[in-house]
């Protein structure tokens, strides 16, 4: 069984660079995302989703078996594609373009949910998105967030709001019944802002710790982070890095900062790990290809005085 549980939707990438016409094929999807930054940091992770059968689906296996994530409880629709989704650059940053209705990982539902699977972890993960595709998927998340709270199981979510997959109030209504439920929430500062009504990071983080989760790692973008527990928080300052594509820093955040509190059992020794972890991860284009393994990100802590 896996320490790192997570759940949600591949996505394959197309991702057209700055000046480029053509538009080069990758990996992508919050929480498969999450799932190969944690094992790039060397930790135990299986994803739980459903694929199409289909050349995109296939790519993913070969990618979840190279980078060491156990695929058990990735199911294999042959009614059903896998998700896809395009990247293009603009003067305010990556703009996303997204083929994903009816995808096999939509249709997912809480009977699909692997609750030995659940039970066994140290962390289960999943994502705003996770529940945004469907309401089927929305309940498997609850399901498997519920069975893992009971199992004494931590829970982890990344509020990560799309607004083109529902509107603001269902959003808002779904994230934060799921945050309630989450000892770990990493919300971005600018999903909370939409979320939470409140622009101050420092109420933002109030908010959030008021629902329940015992840490908050709110992303502040390239001005770094603040970790939150309810008797401390930390800002941890921006990583200097030659950035040229943010695709997928959350989900390096959310997957070395899980992979780093197993392994430490302090969430502010996480948060900067995973602060530098995301920083190095937008210096390439795409979500997976440039994710830094637990080397590169060690001596860019050392560097940066933090080891």
């Amino acid at each position: 069984m896996s320490d790192i549980l997570s759940i949600g939707e591949p996505l394959f990438e197309l991702n057209q660079a700055k000046g480029e016409s053509v538009f080069r094929p990758g990996h992508g999807g919050d929480t498969s995302n999450c799932a190969i930054a944690a094992a790039r940091q060397g930790a135990s992770v299986a994803y739980v989703t459903a694929i199409g059968v289909d050349q995109f689906g296939e790519s993913f296996l070969d990618l979840w078996k190279s980078e060491g994530v156990d695929t058990t409880h990735v199911r294999r629709s042959g009614s059903a594609h896998t998700g896809i989704y395009f990247v293009t650059h603009g003067p305010e940053g990556h703009v996303f373009s997204y083929m994903r209705a009816g995808s096999a990982a939509s249709r997912v539902t809480p009977e699909d949910m692997p609750a030995e699977a659940i039970k066994a972890a140290k962390v289960v993960h999943a994502s705003g998105i996770s529940q945004a595709i469907s309401s089927s998927a929305a309940d498997a998340v609850f399901g498997a967030m519920r069975m893992a709270r009971a199992a004494g199981v931590l829970v982890s979510y990344d509020t990560n709001l799309r607004l083109r997959l529902w509107p603001l109030d269902r959003a808002r209504a779904v994230i934060h019944a799921a945050a309630a439920l989450a000892d770990i929430l990493r919300p971005g500062l600018d999903d909370a802002i939409h979320l939470t009504g409140l622009a101050d990071p420092d109420r933002i983080i109030d908010y959030y710790l008021g629902l329940g989760p015992k840490i908050v790692a709110l992303t502040l973008g390239d001005a770094g982070a603040i970790v939150a527990t309810a008797d401390r928080r930390e800002r941890l300052p921006p990583i200097r890095v030659k950035a040229v594509d943010a695709t997928g820093a959350g989900d390096m955040f959310d997957g070395a900062f899980l992979a780093e509190y197993l392994r430490t059992g302090d969430p502010f020794a996480a948060g900067h790990y995973a602060n530098v972890a995301a920083a190095l991860s937008t210096e390439g284009y795409g979500a997976v290809a440039p994710m830094p393994k637990r080397a590169m990100v060690e001596g860019a802590l050392r560097q940066a005085g933090l080891r």
